[in-house]
């Protein structure tokens, strides 16, 4: 029986030294023969939990194979085949592949997402993606945030005609509010580098409701429109005091920090900043923060459970707390305090609560417990919503079980013919709901013209077919 090495190859970081203090990127490239050694771990199992894991249904199990090999420039190609924002999720992914790895049942799950980005750096990957022959039919996406851009390849590829909407003069959406220290500048650049072959027009500083509406595109001779404006209008607490100088929606200020002087602005000394939240969000903002306080300040997150209820990935927060990011857990904020600007935050202690009516675990406030936590900063990470202004209620967005608009019929058409809308709560999962949106506009404009749907065909302009699933892979397993 051969013997399995069960430690993963360690993947290079900078210390706690190198990185306070600076934006430069944590995680370092494999060397090829570290990449080599880590992806001889994988066991090709015969049934790929990890492909099933993936919601964009990405050949994990095959790239590893390739780089075992030392075939980097066929990895590259087979990432990219089903991939075109292989470069922002080689860094940034939720890499649900590693939960669901079998190596994990008895040691460390394989590093996919780092042997992506070896697949990626070290082989060729600066290739151009193929249409097919044009439909002459063009498709208006209102986005350019991961679900437009993935439905754009998604369409383009298929040999429709595509416009991006996106309402900032950037694309991205939410992967330009990732900090710097997960993803470099110009890693979107290079993915977007590869569409130069199809037919897909970016047209920025174009917002719904102002510059168009769904209806004028259609109007104007779109064949259908897809809505992926995505979850970026923050929630705010609600809470006495939150309009304060000194209080930040978290999304604005991780974006302001990538695009902006915000740095400068905000200060690096004595700064003691509370980040209200539990998820990947509040995180970002903490460690982001922590990188700006270096000369005396302090960043504490405070979020209204406990540890193990947080829903921010465990890496996120295990970073968090090796950089000096503090954690106060069961508190509830009350108020934000101050006289012209923020001096402190009132929190109360939190306790179990009786389950809502979907079933979900609640928490009740205890009474007396009120403690005020001196700061000058209170960063908010409640979470986000869409924003619909502007885009007509007839669309019926259905916004009622979560924050991205979504078509309320099974294909994802909204409530006006033509019409789609669709989202997700990750870059990765906002993909994959790009490709079956993509799928689904197809089959409708098909049917409108007397032809069969059109399967994605080969990114590289080879035969008209379908990438081939790995065998085993019996569809994703939808991490909620």
């Amino acid at each position: 029986m051969p013997e399995y090495r069960y430690d993963r190859i360690a993947v290079p970081e900078e210390s706690k030294d190198e990185r306070m203090g600076t934006f430069g990127e944590i995680l370092q490239s494999y060397t090829k023969e570290e990449a080599v050694l880590e992806a001889s771990r994988c066991l090709q199992c015969a049934m790929p939990y990890c492909v099933q894991a993936c919601p964009i249904t990405q050949d994990c199990r095959g790239y590893i194979g390739l780089i075992a090999q030392g075939r980097f420039d066929d990895a590259a190609r087979l990432t990219l085949r089903e991939n075109p924002l292989a470069q922002v999720l080689c860094k940034t992914c939720y890499h649900y592949c590693e939960e669901d790895c079998i190596m994990g049942g008895r040691g460390v799950p394989i590093a996919i997402r780092h042997l992506k980005r070896a697949a990626l750096e070290l082989g060729s990957s600066s290739l151009l993606y193929a249409a097919s022959a044009p439909k002459n039919e063009r498709v208006a996406i209102i986005g350019g945030g991961p679900t437009g851009l993935m439905a754009a390849w998604e369409l383009a590829l298929r040999g429709y005609g595509v416009t991006v909407y996106e309402m900032q003069p950037f694309l991205g959406g939410q992967i330009d509010t990732i900090p710097k220290y997960h993803l470099a500048d110009g890693d979107l650049d290079i993915d977007l580098a590869r569409f130069r072959g199809l037919d897909v027009t970016f047209r920025t500083d174009a917002k719904a409701g102002r510059d168009f509406t769904p209806e004028s595109l259609l109007a104007e001779g779109y064949r259908a429109v897809l809505v992926a404006v995505g979850a970026s209008d923050p929630r705010a607490l609600g809470i006495p005091g939150e309009q304060l100088p000194g209080v930040f929606p978290a999304l604005p200020f991780l974006l302001e920090m990538n695009k902006g002087g915000f740095a400068d602005r905000f200060g690096r000394k004595n700064r003691r900043v509370v980040v209200v939240g539990g998820g990947d969000v509040a995180l970002d903002a903490a460690r982001s923060a922590e990188r700006l306080t270096v000369d005396g300040g302090s960043v504490t997150v405070v979020y209204r459970k406990g540890r193990t209820e947080m829903p921010a990935d465990e890496e996120e927060v295990d970073g968090g707390a090796y950089e000096g990011v503090q954690f106060l857990f069961d508190r509830s904020p009350a108020q934000i305090i101050g006289t012209g600007h923020v001096e402190g935050i009132v929190v109360q202690r939190t306790a179990p609560g009786p389950p809502d009516a979907r079933g979900r675990a609640t928490v009740v406030v205890v009474a007396g417990s009120e403690e005020t936590l001196p700061c000058d900063t209170v960063i908010v990470a409640a979470g986000e919503t869409a924003d619909v202004r502007g885009l007509p209620t007839e669309l019926q967005l259905n916004l009622a079980s979560h924050p991205w608009p979504q078509g309320a019929k099974e294909d994802w058409m909204t409530d006006v013919d033509g019409v789609f809308a669709a989202g997700g709560k990750s870059v990765v999962y906002a993909m994959s709901a790009g490709t079956r949106a993509a799928t689904a506009i197809d089959a409708y404009l098909a049917a409108k013209g007397g032809r069969a749907p059109s399967p994605r065909p080969d990114p590289w302009g080879g035969p008209d077919s379908p990438p081939v699933v790995p065998s085993g892979y019996g569809g994703p397993t939808w991490h909620l």
